[in-house]
């Protein structure tokens, strides 16, 4: 199943992608897709409801963030060897956590901000996975059991905050719209292997990211292990898994998005953003 969110912002409606490719509203079903209603009850659920019974909404109409409200926003760094590479950084030999702020989240399509003061601002297609049950402590077999669903995350960073400035990655990370999310949360099952799906990124027109999950160094179910063995993680919690290279820190010389710029990041089975960098 694909679900995403439709309407202006804070005035988001949980909706499902049918057969057909219809946007049908499911508000009579559930009241969003918030941290408590993102869990393996309310999947099954709604795999019983008739789609065709609910009302159509638009496909013009603005799409939100797949989920709302996540209460972590967990981020993985360097987990693609060739982008580790192009940062001239090791390859970590465990995953590299950092946090981003969770009003960095917006709609896959908004636009992206530069904030003031900012001149190194730069893409990170990612594949991200929802937390769909309580985890601590859980074996990477388990793992998949723990995963709700997948989505796009593109990791926006401003890459002075990030790598010059002192402290910790989270201050480059998290500025407002430095999280586009979705368009889909894709539920697992609709997954036929999460660990080859390619994940591309153009910045006006040319490619600038082109890599396959199967080359990333942490897989998810690792991933979502190795971090219940330092937090507990609860439905409805966003874990970002890391981007492959491409990203304008990475080029010679280097490239950074400016006022103008329109990004076009797509993963397999998971769609596509679409988004204008605007200054703020």
């Amino acid at each position: 199943m694909k679900f995403l969110r439709i309407g202006s912002k804070g005035d988001e409606k949980p909706a499902i992608l049918d057969k057909d490719g219809k946007i049908r509203d499911l508000s009579s079903q559930i009241k969003d897709f918030s941290p408590e209603f993102l869990n393996s009850s309310t999947i099954n659920k709604l795999k019983n409801v008739n789609l065709n019974d609910l009302p159509e909404l638009s496909n013009k109409d603005r799409i939100g963030s797949c989920i709302k409200n996540p209460g972590k926003f967990v981020a993985i760094g360097l987990n693609y060897t060739d982008h580790a590479k192009e940062t001239g950084l090791k390859t970590p030999t465990e995953p590299i956590v950092f946090m981003k702020a969770s009003s960095s989240i917006c709609g896959p399509n908004d636009q992206i901000e530069i904030p003031k003061g900012s001149y190194k601002l730069d893409w990170e297609v990612e594949l991200a996975f929802v937390v769909g049950k309580q985890t601590k402590n859980i074996s990477e077999n388990d793992a998949t059991d723990h995963i709700l669903g997948y989505c796009i995350v593109n990791d926006v960073s401003e890459r002075e905050w990030q790598i010059e400035k002192l402290g910790q990655w989270v201050k480059g990370k998290s500025g407002d719209t430095f999280g586009p999310t979705g368009p889909y949360l894709v539920t697992k099952e609709a997954i036929d292997d999460i660990n080859n799906l390619n994940l591309t990124t153009e910045v006006n027109g040319k490619k600038m990211q082109s890599g396959n999950t199967k080359n990333m160094i942490f897989n998810t179910n690792f991933i979502l292990s190795y971090l219940s063995k330092f937090m507990s993680l609860q439905p409805g919690d966003l874990v970002t898994t890391g981007t492959p290279a491409g990203v304008g820190m990475g080029m010679n010389p280097q490239v950074f998005l400016k006022s103008g710029d329109n990004i076009k990041i797509a993963i397999d089975n998971l769609g596509t953003q679409n988004s204008k960098v605007v200054s703020k």
